[in-house]
């Protein structure tokens, strides 16, 4: 499956493969998940709206926030 901007990725909590450039400038691919507010306080905890956004994560027990550039809905198979 071809790489969409981020803009057109689904936001009603489905899990996707996203894109995204870490601190270091490695890009990473990940699954992840968009969690909007009302998601996140759903679930219980005291959030705030700097906590919306798109997770992932990075090990069996961390989760953090990403900023992915593109999405695919299915792992990119055909990888460069």
């Amino acid at each position: 499956m071809s790489r969409q901007p981020i803009s057109t990725a689904p936001r009603d909590g489905s899990k996707v493969t996203v894109f995204w450039t870490d601190r270091d400038g490695q890009e990473n691919e990940s699954i992840a998940q968009y969690r909007s507010l009302d998601r996140l306080k759903a679930i219980g905890g005291d959030w705030d709206e700097t906590d919306a956004g798109w997770w992932a994560f990075t090990d069996a027990n961390t989760q953090i926030r990403i900023e992915p550039h593109e999405w695919s809905s299915k792992p990119d198979e055909e990888s460069e």
